[in-house]
């Protein structure tokens, strides 16, 4: 009988390692474009073809992503939030990126390193760049101020400060 146990556990604790591993297929269908989720492989010419195994490792990013509360993660994904930095910005570039981790802001930054960053940021400011500028979704802020960019970070829905344990953001972005 104690075998019995035994052969019937490892048996169990096998079929729960298996499953743990199973492939997941994610693509665009070509014929409805609608995206599909499927543990077969794609047909032939399937767009934006995406494999997930179970046991592989989801990246930090994704697990970062988890840990933020709720209406961080509902913020950030309907306004996302850059800062453009330079290299000669030292001071008010760290005040700017402390007022945004000091509220648990997950952003990406960029540093304007050549004259085509400049120029781009130009373009989207629609007068001479400035740094540090904060754009939050499709509201953009030339400057620092801390109490201008509090209220474009508070209407986009974005908690007043961080939970406990959260990490610093500012990865830059390229």
């Amino acid at each position: 009988m104690p075998t019995l146990r035994l052969v019937l556990l490892s048996a169990a604790l096998l079929t729960a390692s298996v499953a743990g591993a199973q492939t997941t297929y994610r693509w665009i269908d070509k014929a409805s474009g609608q995206t599909v989720y499927s543990d077969q492989a794609p047909p032939p010419g399937a767009k934006q073809v995406d494999k997930k195994t179970g046991s592989e490792d989801r990246g930090e990013d994704r697990a970062d992503a988890q840990q933020l509360p709720y209406a961080t993660r509902q913020a950030a994904e309907k306004f996302p939030v850059t800062l453009y930095t330079s290299v000669t910005c030292a001071d008010e570039c760290k005040t700017a990126r402390d007022l945004l981790n000091g509220r648990g802001i997950p952003f990406s930054e960029k540093t304007l390193k050549t004259q085509e960053d400049i120029a781009e940021l130009t373009r989207q400011l629609g007068s001479e760049a400035a740094v540090p500028s904060l754009i939050v979704g499709r509201q953009i802020f030339k400057g620092f101020e801390s109490g201008a960019w509090s209220n474009l970070l508070d209407l986009a829905g974005y908690p007043k400060s961080a939970p406990y344990g959260a990490k610093p953001s500012g990865a830059i972005a390229k």
